[in-house]
C-alpha cells in the first residue's frame, strides 16, 4: 500500500520531488566533499611527513657553527634519536633566470635556497612522493615556481653572477614538507652533491638547518625548552613538526571554510523546502487526512504514509550527492594532491564522507518528522467540514484597496497579501535571505583576503613598502646602514624598524619556555586589536590570540619575560590576530635579543606622488640582498593561489544561489497559485486581466525578495563575519572584519537576484492564463 501511495504521489508532484531532491543532492555533495577535503588533507599530510621523514625540531642558524659541540650536546640529550645539520645556499633572485627569460627573479618575496638531498631524514620528494635523486646538471624545482612560472620538465634555469654562469635542466618538481606552503617565504631548490659544491664556491651566503629527530614526539615541548636554554646556535627562526602541520593546512583550510559554509546553508534550505512542501501537501490533503482519521487510522499510520515518501526522496538524493562527491573529488582536491600528494589508502576517506552524508539524511528526516507532528492538531470533523486548514486574514482593514489613493491597485493587493498571510511567505523570505548569504559572505571573504587590510591578520601594520633583511653574519651592520639610508630619504614619510627575537619566559608553574617577540615602536603602523591597545612602555606586551588562549592571559594580566638576563614582568596591553608562525607571536617595545634574532623587517610609507614601484626598484639595488616588496606583491606571492581558489568557489556559490532562488520561487508560486485557485478565478471573472494578476504576484515575490536581500546583507556582515571567525579561530583569526565592495555587495548582487526572480515569476505565472470559471465549477 505504501509503495502504491509513494509512486502515485511522486508522479503527481514530479516538479516538487525534483526540486526537493536537488537541494538535498547539492547539500550532500558539498558536505561529503568538504569532509573528504579534511580527511584527505590530514591523511596526505601524514603520508608526506612520513615519506619525507620530517624532523621534529629545526633550528635555522646563520653564522659560525661548531658541529662538534652540537654532536656532543646531542649525545648527552636523552630525547634525541638522530641529529642532522644541512647547508642552504641563499642565492638572490636577481641571479636566477627561468627558461629563456631575460628578466630575473629579483622582484619577488620568495627566497631561493639551494640544497643537496639530505642523507638521514628531511627528504625532498618528487611528484610521485619519491626521494629525489639527481645527476650533475639537473635540478629539482619547488611546485610553487612550477605553477607561478608555467615550468615543465626539461626547461632550464640559469644561475649567474659577475663571475660564473651555470645552466640546469629541470628534472623534477619538489614537494617540500617544510617549505611547500606559499605562506612560507623560503623555497628549497635541490641539486646534485657535485653541483652544490660548485655553487658553494661562488655563492657564500649560507644558512644552516640544525634538525633533530626525537625518540618520542610527545617530548617535543620539553626538548624545545632545553634547546632554548642551551648555548647551541640560535641565530634564526625555530620550527617544529606541529607548526609545519599548521602552515601546510592554512591555505587549503581557508577553502574548506567556504565549502563548509555553503553546505551548511544548503542544508537549511533543504529543510525549509521540505517543511514548505509538507505543509502544502497537508493543505491539499486536508480532507483525505480527515477521512483517514474518521475511519480509524492512527496518527502514526498517517505519518508513516507521508514519511515513506520523504525517506525515499532523501535516500535517493543523498546517494546521488555522495556519488557526485566521489566522481568530482579532484575538483576540490586538486591543490591538495598537487602540493601534498596522494594519501595512503585509508578506510576513513570512505567512512567519514559517507558518515557526513548520513548526518545530512538524519537531519532532514528528523526535520520532516517534527513538521509532520502537525497531524496532531488536525480534527477529523473539522477537516471534513472545511476541507482545508481554514487560513484566514487576521486583519482585513490592513492595506484596504478602497483606501488607497496613490498606489496602483495591483501593488496594494500584493502588499496586502504578503502582510496578511505572512506565515505563508516566511519560508520564501528565509530562502531569499540565505541565497543572499550564500553569495555575499564568500564574496566579502574573498575581497577581504584580497585586500591590503588582510595584512592586519598577519600581525603586521599596513604600509607602502616592506623590507625584509634575512639573517647573515653582518646582519646588524647591514640593518643599521639600511635604517640610515631610509632616515635620510626625503621621500619617506615614516618608517618602522622591527626585529623578531626569541625570549625566555616563566610559565605559571615555574617552567622556562621560549617566546617569539617582535620588538619596536608599534604606534607607527598600528594593528587592529581584538582587545586592548598597542604596547608603548618598555614594561608592556601584546599577545597574539592563540598565545593568549594557550597562556590563559587577558588584557591586564602580566607575563614574566627574561630581558637582558633579568626576569621582567610585562603587562599585557592588547590581544591581536595573527596567522604567521602558527598564530603564536607577541609584540613589545623592549630591546631586541640580537643573539636569537630571527627576522629584521622595516615598514616604510613614502610621500604622495612618489612611485612605489620606482622606489622599490631603487631600494632593491641599494639594499641587495634584502627583499623589497609592496603589500600587493606580498599577497600575490603568498596567498595568490588561495585567492584564485576562493574566487572560483565564490562563482560556484553564486550559481548555486541563483539555481536555488529559481527553483524555490517557481516551486513556491506553483503551490501558491494552486492554493489561490478560487481567488484567481473570481478576480478574472470581475475584470482583472492576466497581466494584473501576474503583476500582483511579482509585487508579492519582489517585496519578499527585497526584504530577504536587505536582511541577508545585514546578517552577512554581522553573523557571517562571526561564523567565519569561529571557523578560522584555530589558525589565529577569531574576529574577521569583512572588506566590502559596495558596488558588488549592494548593487550587482541584489540586481542579479531581482532580475532572476522577476523572470522566474513571469514564467511561473503564465499558467494563470489557462484558469477559467469552468475549472472552478468542476472543482
Amino acid at each position: 500500500m505504501y509503495l502504491k501511495i509513494l509512486k502515485k504521489d511522486i508522479l503527481k508532484k514530479k516538479i516538487i520531488a525534483i526540486a526537493v531532491s536537488t537541494f538535498i543532492v547539492l547539500s550532500a555533495f558539498l558536505v561529503a566533499s568538504g569532509a573528504n577535503m579534511v580527511v584527505t588533507l590530514s591523511n596526505a599530510l601524514d603520508t608526506l611527513f612520513m615519506k619525507a621523514d620530517v624532523p621534529h625540531f629545526v633550528q635555522y642558524h646563520v653564522g659560525e657553527l661548531d658541529q662538534g659541540a652540537i654532536d656532543e650536546w646531542t649525545r648527552s640529550n636523552l630525547f634525541v634519536e638522530t641529529q642532522q645539520t644541512s647547508k642552504m645556499l641563499n642565492i638572490n633572485g636577481s641571479n636566477i633566470y627561468f627558461k629563456q627569460d631575460t628578466v630575473n627573479q629579483g622582484n619577488g618575496v620568495m627566497e631561493f635556497m639551494f640544497v643537496k638531498q639530505n642523507e638521514n631524514f628531511d627528504y625532498l620528494l618528487d611528484l610521485e612522493s619519491k626521494i629525489v635523486k639527481l645527476e650533475a646538471g639537473e635540478i629539482g624545482i619547488p611546485i610553487y615556481f612550477m605553477e607561478k612560472n608555467n615550468l615543465e620538465i626539461g626547461d632550464t634555469i640559469l644561475i649567474k653572477n659577475d663571475e660564473v654562469s651555470q645552466t640546469f635542466e629541470i628534472k623534477s618538481f619538489i614537494r617540500d614538507a617544510q617549505m611547500n606552503p606559499s605562506i612560507v617565504s623560503s623555497k628549497r631548490f635541490v641539486v646534485s652533491n657535485q653541483d652544490f659544491e660548485l655553487l658553494e664556491k661562488d655563492f657564500t651566503d649560507i644558512e644552516y638547518q640544525i634538525s633533530f629527530m626525537l625518540k618520542n614526539k610527545e617530548d617535543l615541548s620539553t626538548f624545545s625548552n632545553e634547546y632554548g636554554l642551551s648555548d647551541m646556535p640560535k641565530k634564526g627562526p625555530t620550527i617544529d613538526i606541529e607548526l609545519l602541520k599548521v602552515l601546510n593546512v592554512i591555505t587549503d583550510g581557508l577553502v574548506f571554510v567556504v565549502v563548509f559554509f555553503i553546505s551548511l546553508l544548503l542544508n537549511i534550505i533543504a529543510v525549509l523546502c521540505l517543511r514548505f512542501t509538507i505543509l502544502s501537501t497537508i493543505e491539499e490533503d486536508y480532507k483525505e487526512i480527515g477521512v483517514m482519521k474518521a475511519i480509524g487510522f492512527k496518527q502514526k499510520q498517517i505519518k508513516k504514509v507521508y514519511m515513506t515518501k520523504y525517506i525515499f526522496i532523501a535516500i535517493v538524493a543523498c546517494v546521488i550527492g555522495y556519488l557526485m562527491s566521489v566522481g568530482l573529488n579532484n575538483l576540490f582536491l586538486k591543490n591538495i594532491l598537487l602540493y601534498v600528494g596522494s594519501p595512503e589508502l585509508s578506510i576513513l576517506e570512505q567512512v567519514i564522507p559517507f558518515a557526513a552524508v548520513i548526518f545530512v539524511f538524519a537531519f532532514i528526516i528528523i526535520s520532516c518528522a517534527i513538521t509532520l507532528n502537525k497531524f496532531k492538531k488536525i480534527s477529523a470533523v473539522e477537516a471534513l467540514r472545511m476541507g482545508n486548514t481554514g487560513e484566514t486574514y487576521t486583519n482585513k482593514k490592513l492595506f484596504s484597496v478602497h483606501r488607497s489613493k496613490w498606489l496602483d491597485v495591483n501593488i496594494v493587493i500584493g502588499f496586502r497579501d504578503v502582510f496578511l498571510r505572512f506565515k505563508t511567505y516566511i519560508i520564501l523570505l528565509v530562502v531569499f535571505l540565505i541565497c543572499t548569504f550564500i553569495i555575499v559572505v564568500p564574496l566579502n571573504f574573498h575581497n577581504t583576503i584580497n585586500s591590503e587590510e588582510f595584512i592586519t591578520y598577519m600581525g603586521m601594520g599596513n604600509s607602502d613598502i616592506l623590507i625584509d633583511l634575512r639573517q647573515t653574519e653582518d646582519i646588524q651592520t647591514r640593518y643599521e646602514k639600511v635604517l640610515e639610508k631610509i632616515a635620510n630619504d626625503k621621500d619617506v614619510v615614516k618608517y618602522s624598524p622591527l626585529i623578531t627575537s626569541k625570549f625566555e619566559f616563566m610559565t605559571e608553574d615555574g617552567m622556562i619556555e621560549s617566546l617569539l617577540i617582535e620588538t619596536g615602536d608599534f604606534n607607527i603602523f598600528p594593528l587592529n586589536y581584538l582587545e586592548g591597545d598597542t604596547p608603548v612602555l618598555n614594561n608592556e606586551i601584546a599577545l597574539s590570540y592563540l598565545n593568549a588562549e594557550e597562556f590563559g592571559k587577558k588584557v591586564g594580566d602580566s607575563i614574566n619575560v627574561i630581558v637582558e638576563g633579568v626576569e621582567t614582568s610585562l603587562l599585557v596591553t592588547g590581544i591581536y590576530q595573527d596567522v604567521t608562525n602558527g598564530g603564536k607571536t607577541a609584540k613589545a617595545n623592549i630591546r631586541p635579543n640580537y643573539e636569537t634574532a630571527s627576522w629584521y623587517m622595516i615598514s616604510v610609507n613614502i610621500s604622495d606622488g612618489i612611485s612605489v614601484s620606482e622606489k622599490m626598484t631603487d631600494y632593491t639595488k641599494v639594499f641587495n640582498p634584502a627583499k623589497v616588496t609592496d603589500m600587493e606583491g606580498y599577497f600575490r606571492e603568498t596567498f595568490g593561489n588561495t585567492i584564485n581558489q576562493l574566487w572560483s568557489l565564490t562563482i560556484i556559490a553564486t550559481v548555486i544561489a541563483i539555481v536555488v532562488a529559481i527553483m524555490i520561487t517557481s516551486l513556491f508560486l506553483k503551490m501558491l497559485i494552486a492554493k489561490d485557485f478560487s481567488q484567481i478565478i473570481i478576480m478574472k471573472s470581475i475584470g482583472f486581466s492576466v497581466r494584473d494578476i501576474q503583476t500582483q504576484y511579482i509585487v508579492k515575490a519582489l517585496l519578499v525578495l527585497n526584504s530577504g536581500i536587505i536582511l541577508g546583507t545585514v546578517i552577512s556582515n554581522t553573523l557571517g563575519q562571526r561564523l567565519i571567525g569561529v571557523l578560522l579561530s584555530n589558525v589565529g583569526v577569531s574576529n574577521i572584519s569583512f572588506v566590502i565592495n559596495p558596488v558588488e555587495a549592494y548593487v550587482l548582487c541584489p540586481l542579479l537576484l531581482i532580475t532572476v526572480v522577476s523572470l522566474t515569476i513571469w514564467v511561473s505565472t503564465k499558467s494563470i492564463k489557462t484558469l477559467s470559471l469552468s475549472d472552478l465549477q468542476v472543482e
